[in-house]
């Protein structure tokens, strides 16, 4: 969270942190979209990361961090259609999407939105650690559940760094946007459509009850265009352990389209 001082939304509205790099256009554009309770700073390191031909563009949804004084989203399908206009000016080239847990569903159904607008599909559409929409929720209601519910949940996540989950002040403040965040996951109903075209990509821990491998494969359903999935050491937040092989593995994707 302490990143967020060196980021501000300079595009798209404000969904966009980070300003547009001094550097010619880049080969694709890599939109990146938070977990539940996350922001735009998850992202922050990655632009370095990625290559010269790799624009790194971290999502900031509404309530958090840049965006503290807007209201939440808490249904799925409003968020998508806002944040799919407010990206309409940055689509003139290449691009792909990556989307961590709540982010991976975002992420899905923004590329399926964009489709329809008939904006194209992203070169390759990444997901982490987000079961495969089609499937049915196994988990109990969270968003109406008391404080000391929701912050169990989010312990045994591992999504709140530990300065944050000691202070009583900035979970307060954090909640509402939790709460949120939680709602449009679990009050998403998928609807079938064609499969995309472009490829799926997906990352798992290993040790993840939330969302064990097998509840990722079956994004295998969701393209025509070819599905791999690498099970990383952890749990349901390996990516963060993991984050160099993460990176390598999209680096590598993404170079054939660059």
């Amino acid at each position: 969270m302490n990143r967020a001082a060196t980021l501000r939304p300079q595009r798209a509205q404000g969904w966009i942190v980070g300003a547009r790099p001094r550097r010619t256009r880049p080969a694709v554009r890599l939109f990146c979209l938070p977990w539940a309770g996350g922001s735009a700073a998850a992202y922050a390191s990655w632009t370095d990361a990625v290559g010269d031909d790799v624009e790194v563009c971290p999502i900031e949804l509404p309530g958090r961090q840049t965006r503290w004084q807007e209201s939440p989203f808490e249904r799925l399908d409003p968020l998508v259609n806002s944040l799919a206009t407010a990206l309409s000016s940055e689509l003139g080239g290449r691009f792909a999407l990556f989307g961590h847990s709540m982010g991976a569903l975002v992420a899905f159904e923004l590329a399926r939105t964009l489709r329809r607008r008939g904006e194209g599909e992203p070169e390759t559409l990444f997901v982490s650690a987000g079961a495969a929409p089609q499937l049915p929720r196994s988990l109990p209601w969270v968003p109406d559940q008391p404080d000391s519910v929701v912050r169990e949940k989010l312990r045994e996540l591992g999504g709140v760094p530990a300065e944050v989950d000691e202070s009583p002040e900035l979970m307060e403040l954090l909640m509402p946007v939790i709460r949120a965040d939680f709602s449009v996951c679990e009050t998403h109903r998928y609807r079938p459509e064609p499969p995309l075209r472009c490829p799926i990509v997906a990352f798992c821990g290993e040790q993840d009850r939330e969302v064990p491998p097998a509840r990722m494969a079956p994004w295998a359903e969701q393209t025509t265009g070819g599905f791999s999935q690498h099970v990383l050491p952890g749990g349901h937040f390996a990516l963060e352990n993991e984050r160099d092989k993460v990176l390598t593995v999209i680096r590598s994707r993404l170079a054939a389209a660059a």
